[in-house]
């Protein structure tokens, strides 16, 4: 089957945006969704090799073409809306109706990726966000790990902390790491002691 990627992204400017780089062949080929993520169901997913969701600007399929990672190689991208979360922001959490990870989730259940990435504001983990998070990826059987990470780090003119996760479903996880779920063997789980 011919690698395709599906792409959701509500706002019109970005949309065309990653149209126009699918047609110069930047981003992976794929389809463009403009429905709410919390219109799309699991069967829509069908077919496709890399699912993107909050796509903007096409980033994560930049960044995985960038490292290596072959199209064909199946890869989920959820770097849900901030604003709920932002400092600049109302800082209403979950509350805000732009927190989307319930949606996320909801589609991850359903359809079981083997690898999950995504990008949050770094306050974030100071706002339960990224245990949330955590706790339903771990609850899904999914090796989990984030890190704080400074735009500073690559050369930007500012600091702007950024927090970067990623989740491998442990089942993906077992002929590579002997079953450990990218665990160490004298690493504890999370929350034990």
């Amino acid at each position: 089957m011919k690698p395709w990627a599906y792409y959701n992204e509500i706002e019109p400017a970005a949309a065309h945006l990653l149209r126009a780089l699918i047609a110069a062949n930047v981003i992976m080929p794929g389809e463009v969704d403009t429905r709410s993520i919390k219109d799309v169901q699991p069967d829509d997913l069908n077919g496709f090799t890399q699912c993107h969701f909050f796509a903007g600007g096409g980033i994560w399929s930049v960044a995985a073409r960038l490292a290596g990672w072959p199209d064909e190689r199946p890869l989920w991208s959820a770097s849900c809306p901030c604003q709920g979360e932002s400092v600049a922001g109302k800082k209403l959490g979950a509350d805000d109706p732009r927190h989307l990870w319930p949606d996320c989730i909801r589609i991850i259940r359903a359809r079981r990726p083997t690898v999950v990435v995504g990008e949050q504001v770094a306050r974030a983990a100071g706002t339960h966000w990224l245990d949330g998070v955590w706790a339903d990826m771990e609850g899904e059987n999914y090796a989990f790990r984030a890190v704080d990470f400074p735009a500073c780090a690559v050369d930007a003119p500012h600091i702007r902390h950024r927090l970067y996760w990623a989740g491998v479903a442990e089942e993906g996880m077992a002929e590579s790491d002997g079953g450990m779920g990218g665990r160490r063997a004298n690493e504890p789980q999370r929350g034990s002691q």
